[in-house]
């Protein structure tokens, strides 16, 4: 029998939740132990999520930008893809982080305890190591960060060669003729990015009417303009019927309006979203509730119903996002250390797409603002004015902004073009600030920039800007 080990604190996952809750946990004077029953620290997000691809989208937009680097006077010759040198520079990024996750543990004093976790009663946790006996963690907090599991398309095996997951899709060995992507959220719309960039034939197809379904409308229709002129087609409003392999394709039936469609590619690629992994995580033996779609069922500090036991991150049904799983992970921490941290405002989450071009948003979309009873106002500028993005040679998208009319109070910011997942800092501090559109423009925006596109749309607002 391995020694019996006891903690203030347990929690069961080291993705961007769990390792975050940690650390706030040890910074709070709790003794903290992470369960993780892989090699490393990092979760989905940092091995299979967030870090990969956002590597694998850097890689894209310099090989994009180095074919075109003749128009700005710079003379490239010969660039082209080196996918084996790709795979390199991802696993090296992905590896600087794990061990950056690790030095944090390490710092502050952090227990890392490998193997999977489950509860086994009221302030108890069992480990059970991949090689060795099981054994039992007291605890007086514990905290379900297990986050998520990719979720397939009912009737579609994966093979991971012509049907394949996201996961699969970071560590191709080749760049496929054709790829089709069913879902256009932002794991379909990004990988869709890559492998055009990458020289693929890409078709999205998405049952919703349009692309980021969960965004302003308004950036769906930009996003698929602009994916229109890169050679992505897309087919919104599509429901797809069924799913063939052959030697050579695979054959995707579809129905869009009445009408059937014939899709066929070297490779399909599902990306219908993501479940809560809670399978053999104890939760029958508990008091824990689910709700009928599955997520682990919370009050605003992240409490479950069994004393002592919390959830964060992807187990829930607030927003699957990694700086959402951290925050949480902090709120939780600091209540069960006897503070009185404030709730999560989810309604002030920024939401970003790192496709070409970049989709960010933060707040209300113009529809949400009108269903909910706003006198609405809202301020649109073009990337087409503004002289950083003609010096970048990037002038796709806009910026958007919703406003309430009586007192101008910013309810959303919807942004697509250059370093969009960037420029929505602004608009998230601003919408933690309860700013008005008028507060906005007369902060000074420095020139030549991509956020004076920020203050002009503020400017559009009170239907005075500037530039256009």
């Amino acid at each position: 029998m391995a020694e019996e080990r006891q903690y203030d604190v347990t929690i069961i996952g080291s993705g961007p939740g769990g390792y975050v809750a940690a650390v706030r946990a040890a910074q709070l004077g709790m003794t903290t132990a992470v369960v993780e029953m892989y090699e490393q620290p990092g979760g989905t997000c940092l091995h299979w999520g967030c870090i990969p691809t956002k590597a694998l989208l850097h890689s894209a937009e310099l090989l994009d930008s180095a074919n075109h680097a003749g128009k700005f006077g710079v003379k490239v010759s010969g660039a082209e893809l080196d996918l084996p040198g790709v795979h390199r520079y991802k696993k090296k990024v992905v590896q600087s982080n794990a061990k950056g996750v690790e030095f944090l543990f390490k710092k502050n004093g952090v227990t890392l305890l490998q193997g999977r976790g489950r509860l086994a009663g009221p302030g108890r946790v069992e480990v059970t190591p991949r090689d060795g006996e099981a054994y039992t963690v007291e605890t007086r907090s514990t905290v379900i960060a297990t986050g998520s599991v990719i979720r397939g398309l009912p009737g579609v095996e994966f093979d991971g060669k012509k049907i394949i997951n996201s996961d699969d899709a970071l560590s191709l060995d080749r760049i496929p003729k054709s790829m089709i992507v069913l879902g256009a959220g932002a794991v379909g719309v990004e990988f869709a990015s890559i492998y055009r960039s990458f020289g693929a034939e890409v078709t999205l197809v998405e049952l919703l009417p349009r692309l980021v379904p969960l965004e302003d409308e308004s950036l769906g229709a930009e996003l698929e303009k602009a994916f229109k002129r890169r050679g992505i087609v897309a087919h919104t409003g599509t429901r797809v019927t069924e799913v063939k392999t052959n030697g050579k394709a695979v054959r995707v039936t579809a129905d869009k309006d009445g009408e059937t469609l014939e899709l066929e590619a070297e490779v399909l690629l599902v990306a219908v979203g993501r479940k809560p992994a809670i399978d053999d995580v104890g939760l029958e033996s508990s008091r824990v509730t689910v709700d009928e779609r599955g997520f682990v069922v919370v009050d605003e500090m992240m409490r479950t119903g069994e004393p002592g036991v919390y959830a964060i991150g992807d187990v829930l049904a607030t927003q699957a996002l990694a700086h959402v799983a951290s925050h949480e992970g902090i709120l939780a921490m600091e209540h069960a250390a006897g503070q009185n941290p404030s709730p999560i405002r989810y309604d002030r989450v920024p939401s970003c797409t790192y496709c070409q071009p970049e989709v960010a948003s933060i707040g209300l979309s113009e529809q949400a603002a009108r269903e909910q009873g706003h006198e609405v106002v809202v301020g649109k500028f073009p990337f087409t004015a503004i002289g950083k993005a003609k010096i970048l040679d990037d002038t796709r998208g806009f910026v958007k902004i919703v406003a309430e009319k009586r007192y101008d109070e910013v309810l959303g910011v919807h942004i697509i073009g250059p370093h969009a997942t960037e420029l929505i800092a602004e608009a998230t501090l601003a919408l933690n600030l309860e700013a008005t559109a008028e507060s906005i423009f007369h902060a000074i925006h420095a020139h030549p920039t991509l956020s004076e596109a920020m203050g002009e749309a503020a400017l559009a607002v009170h239907e005075r800007p500037i530039h256009f």
